[in-house]
């Protein structure tokens, strides 16, 4: 490997795009083809950097299986920054694959990591969690034990272990500012702030407070009955039902746990679980089947007890009853959520990370679209949604995955 190469890739490493570009710009041979390839993509041209890498992959010959690897998993992660979660993962097994068997081990344990960062993505916590720990970072460069942390806590924060995420993030730090890379330090950053931004709010007697996850995992430990709208269930420290399938289900109880220890009127409970403006029998009728369903679905939990006007709900073993709300009143907060990391998406990305269809998910952007809150690009499979990141507050609790008693 000739000098310019060889300064080309330190720079890359050392997160320095124009610097290798300067180095390898005007060359046309394999290794210049896939240094140009990554400096491009760190710089965000995602499709130039796709379209250089495989032209390196080709030019690479059958003899150079390790640079053929490492050209793929490049193009990987260029796919997972580009949120194409369905470019195939066998090609990423493939690559990982040769280069442990070349000894290339640094870059075998970075296609795991790839791996285990697009399982995070797609809420599989239980897997990604299972191979992660498999690796031990002390023998990897700064760069990638920042990122081995970085994707250790956000498993923690999605699984709600705050503590755990601390100690992973402040280990994050250390990596980072050891391999003095700007933009993984600004990343580190950027995810501790999350700890203590407003994850949720929480709604009892009337009253609404923001919450950081710290609050919530207390709350989720304590002796509270919670109906918990970011996940769409209802919980205590014991168990917890979902109502993910059962919206009318949850809207009732929410409604209730709202009132309590006051009763709802059946005007209202109408009102909030149907949208009925105008109500008659049919609606009466049918209030009276799907209270009767949630009797069934909370009787772990709570009694349902009708009054004069309507409903009230009444704990067995907790408290209180309270609701966790989302952080924002939005209708397709989970969407914005993933907007929220200010890479551009499709659709069919989203739809495969919310794991939704992907026609619930394009209602929802189109929506989105109209209230100014996302804007669009490209036309036909190349379209992609972005937004810029939410302020203020933390979309943890809006992405898929399951939380503590799910």
């Amino acid at each position: 490997m000739d000098s310019l190469i060889t300064a080309a890739a330190q720079a890359l490493a050392a997160g320095d795009a124009f610097g290798a570009l300067n180095r390898v710009a005007l060359r046309d041979d394999p290794p210049a083809l896939a240094l140009r390839g990554i400096a491009m993509a760190q710089l965000g041209d995602f499709d130039r950097a796709k379209m250089l890498l495989r032209k390196a992959g080709r030019a690479f010959g059958a003899k150079e299986a390790v640079a053929r690897a490492r050209c793929a998993v490049a193009e990987a992660e260029i796919a997972f920054a580009a949120r194409e979660l369905t470019w195939p993962a066998t090609t990423l097994d493939a690559a990982r694959a040769t280069l442990e068997r070349f000894g290339d081990r640094v870059n075998a344990a970075h296609a795991r990591h790839l791996d285990v960062r697009r399982l995070v993505l797609i809420g599989r916590l239980d897997e990604a969690e299972r191979k992660l720990a498999a690796l031990d970072p002390r023998p990897f460069p700064a760069a990638l034990r920042a990122m081995h942390e970085l994707i250790a806590a956000g498993i923690a924060m999605r699984r709600l272990r705050t503590k755990a995420a601390r100690a992973a993030l402040a280990r994050a730090e250390r990596a980072a500012r050891d391999a003095r890379i700007p933009a993984l330090a600004a990343e580190v950053e950027s995810v501790t702030q999350m700890l203590d931004a407003p994850a949720a709010r929480l709604i009892a007697g009337g009253q609404a407070r923001p919450l950081r996850l710290a609050d919530v995992e207390a709350l989720f430990r304590s002796k509270a009955l919670i109906v918990d709208e970011c996940r769409y269930a209802v919980r205590d420290a014991q168990a917890v039902v979902p109502l993910t399938r059962r919206p009318v289900l949850f809207a009732l109880a929410r409604a209730l746990a709202e009132a309590w220890p006051g009763d709802v009127s059946r005007g209202a409970l109408l009102a909030r679980a149907f949208r009925a403006k105008h109500t008659d029998e049919s609606h009466r009728a049918r209030l009276r089947v799907e209270i009767g369903r949630l009797r069934r679905v909370l009787r772990p939990f709570a009694d349902i007890a009708a009054t004069a006007d309507g409903f009230a709900l009444t704990p067995r073993r907790a408290r209180t009853v309270v609701t966790l709300a989302r952080p924002v009143d939005e209708e397709h907060a989970a969407v914005l959520a993933f907007l929220a990391d200010g890479e551009a998406w499709s659709s069919s990305a989203l739809a495969l990370a919310l794991g939704d269809s992907q026609r619930t998910v394009q209602r929802a952007l189109e929506q989105l679209a109209a209230e100014n809150k996302v804007q669009s690009f490209g036309h036909g499979r190349a379209r992609r949604w972005i937004t810029p990141p939410v302020p203020r507050f933390a979309t943890t609790l809006l992405l898929p995955a399951p939380l503590p008693g799910g």
